[in-house]
């Protein structure tokens, strides 16, 4: 890391713990009354002014149709659209194509992916999103090939990580494809996702990425993390409309991944052709200029991952002192981001506990389930948080563990 770098991070550390410039941010939002939310992980809110633009957009597409649609958005304004989200990442306008969700994204590259044939295997983990998962079993229905399902120690350690693909790597020399998750829904758990994909590359194996949670949440460099196809959201840490997401695929690799359903509307050099065909929420993608200037204008990755991480460090260092309470997200900085989960060590139930939380605290949170560390309950932060948010549920936590 130069100079340079250390003075962002630096700066973003301590504007993290600014309570006064975070109450500014939160001003920007509209915020319904009720319990106090820790369940941002599901998807982001719009700022007001976002959500203004967003519902003249609705408006206008509404008023002018087709006219405007047809004329317009589809010739100019889109390839403005997506050239700004290029740009957002720092990589060529022909290496994206905006879709629904990273779902999407991500389920058009499992299944459009060429490179298999009858007795290949690939590779999935118990961290992996449900939809990834039943999509690479999908390929063993379909195209003949073997799922590898590996199962990450707990708790996590960087070392550990590594190690499984490193053996499962070893293990299988069959091997050809690994869904691989950047922030696992479940705990948390930040995969350490160059290293692992500069292992895969030394075994032949490409790697498709779910970055449902990352974008806006971890600093990071896209082109730098050794993936060629990645899927990721839009609608959770960057602000935008419910709807939007979008696909990678870099563009020497992109004859690995056919055209969608034989799709020709597209040339054969042409990532559009790769993601499902259908009217989008044009409303909503309208929206996005307004909604990146935003996401630029908080400091981006590094200010808000820097918040959420430091508004999870303030429960989770007074968490792991309570008897009762399992932290089950590690402390390692390469391995944690603002989301981070637990359980009641106490209290075989999850579930009633989660209703508890609510019921008796005001503190709504979900739980989660499908890792080896059983089921648990996911706190994440959002950016109309406060610490005295925190405090509440630290002291939820205290009064039930």
């Amino acid at each position: 890391m130069n100079s340079t770098a250390y003075a962002i991070t630096d700066l973003a550390d301590e504007q993290a713990r600014d309570e006064g410039f975070w109450q500014q941010v939160a001003a920007q939002y509209d915020v319904e009354p009720g319990p106090v939310n820790f369940e941002y992980g599901y998807f982001g809110r719009m700022t007001r002014a976002a959500l203004k633009d967003y519902e003249q957009n609705l408006a206008y597409v509404n008023r002018s149709n087709s006219v405007y649609v047809r004329q317009k958005f589809d010739t100019e304004d889109s390839e403005f659209i997506r050239a700004d989200l290029a740009d957002l990442l720092n990589v060529p306008v022909r290496e994206v194509a905006l879709t629904r969700s990273a779902s999407e994204a991500v389920q058009a590259l499992i299944r459009n992916y060429n490179g298999l044939v009858a007795g290949d295997q690939v590779l999935v983990s118990d961290l992996d999103y449900n939809s990834v998962q039943t999509g690479m079993r999908w390929l063993a229905k379909n195209r003949g090939v073997e799922v590898i399902e590996v199962t990450h120690q707990h708790p996590a350690s960087h070392d550990a990580l590594l190690q499984t693909y490193r053996d499962a790597f070893a293990a299988h020399p069959r091997l050809k494809l690994v869904a691989l998750t950047y922030v696992t829904h479940r705990t948390g758990l930040v995969m350490p996702v160059k290293a692992i994909a500069e292992l895969a590359n030394a075994h032949g194996i490409e790697v498709i990425l779910d970055g449902a949670h990352a974008l806006g949440l971890l600093d990071f460099e896209l082109a730098d993390l050794g993936v060629s196809f990645a899927g990721f959201n839009l609608q959770k840490w960057i602000g935008a409309p419910l709807s939007l997401g979008f696909i990678y695929v870099k563009q020497d690799r992109l004859s690995a991944i056919d055209p969608d359903m034989a799709d020709e509307r597209y040339g054969a050099d042409d990532i559009l052709g790769r993601v499902p065909y259908g009217t989008p929420n044009i409303p909503a993608l309208m929206t996005l200029p307004k909604v990146f200037a935003e996401h630029r204008a908080m400091g981006g990755a590094p200010a808000k991952g820097a918040r959420l991480a430091y508004l999870r460090d303030l429960w989770v260092t007074q968490a792991r002192t309570i008897d009762g309470i399992d932290v089950l997200t590690p402390d390692d900085p390469r391995l944690y981001c603002g989301i981070t989960s637990f359980r009641f060590s106490r209290h075989a139930d999850q579930e009633l506990m989660v209703k508890r939380l609510l019921d008796e605290h005001g503190i709504f949170a979900v739980t989660r389930e499908g890792s080896a560390c059983g089921t648990c309950i996911r706190i994440t932060p959002g950016f109309t948080t406060s610490a005295k948010d925190v405090d509440q549920l630290v002291a939820a936590l205290r009064a039930l563990a």
